[in-house]
């Protein structure tokens, strides 16, 4: 059955890719996308053209995960146009590259609330209604850093990632028995297809990158180019994009709880699997075994 989704951060990359699969597959998708005017001018004109090239229903709108009145005014133009919201698909984020010593609290605070906050905004604006209609599916586009191998001058980016995951861990068992089922995809190191590296964030106090650059010279540019090394030939970003899709089109109560797609193979999916195991055992014995899946209205 067509669904009617909300996608967050689809001006490019995972969000344009997965927003675009999904309306092929015959959903009615909203790709959300902040300053729709100025910077994301062009990925709106984008995104109007493929829906009338293709023939699908592949719509922008107005969300700026970082502002609560963008996040309900997105939410509520969904509802007002459909009358209903199936699925919540957090994928906005911002990464930066550097020392850690070099960004100041207020830099890894902007990380922190484009990558975390964000999905709390619009939790808050989606969540009633989908709680409401106790069904519906929230997927979380998280990140292989959060558990696997990681390497250095990525730490606000991959601290964040790592809060995101955990909030969906927990929001999950909470969602469950409104009906409400979570996914969470896992991308590894794409290091093309996507504008992570490029638009990177860099470090304000420049002076503390120069004392880094005396033992650690050009650091950021070699670990781009050993993780361009180590991904395979075939890698394309397009798998992500598939794996959400594949996860909307499987049956309520069947989803997996995560996916990985990670062509170089870092760890993560290893890790992640006793994560996993552990809490489920752990619902288990406490008598919350029912926590682990939707409950679904019969």
């Amino acid at each position: 059955m067509s669904k009617i989704i909300l996608i967050s951060g689809a001006s490019s990359g995972f969000g344009a890719l997965a927003a675009r699969a999904l309306a092929r597959a015959g959903h009615t998708v909203y790709a959300g996308l902040r300053d729709q005017a100025g910077k994301n001018a062009p990925a709106v004109v984008a995104a109007a053209e493929y829906a009338a090239e293709h023939g699908v229903d592949l719509r922008t709108v107005e969300l700026d995960v970082s502002n609560q009145p963008s996040v309900d005014g997105a939410v509520a133009t969904v509802l007002a146009e459909q009358g209903r919201l199936d699925v919540l698909i957090h994928n906005a984020g911002h990464m930066v590259t550097g020392p850690a010593e070099a960004f100041t609290p207020e830099q890894m605070a902007a990380v922190y609330d484009t990558n975390v906050l964000g999905t709390q905004r619009l939790n808050r604006a989606a969540l009633p209604h989908l709680r409401a209609r106790r069904s519906g599916l929230v997927v979380w586009v998280g990140s292989s850093s959060t558990r696997g191998g990681t390497p250095p001058y990525l730490a606000p980016y991959f601290a964040a990632k790592a809060g995101m995951d955990a909030l969906a861990v927990s929001y999950a068992a909470e969602l469950a028995r409104f009906g409400i089922e979570t996914s969470i995809i896992v991308p590894g190191a794409f290091t093309k297809g996507t504008n992570h590296f490029v638009n990177s964030g860099h470090p304000a106090d420049r002076a503390v990158v120069a004392a880094y650059d005396e033992l650690y010279p050009a650091l950021t540019e070699q670990v781009g180019q050993r993780l361009a090394e180590l991904e395979p030939p075939d890698a394309d970003v397009s798998q992500v994009a598939e794996a959400i899709r594949t996860v909307v089109d499987t049956p309520a109560g069947k989803r997996p709880f995560r996916v990985h797609v990670d062509p170089s193979d870092d760890g993560a999916e290893v890790v992640n699997g006793v994560a996993d195991r552990v809490r489920a055992e752990l619902l288990t014995r406490i008598g919350l075994a029912d926590l682990l899946r939707p409950r679904l209205a019969h």
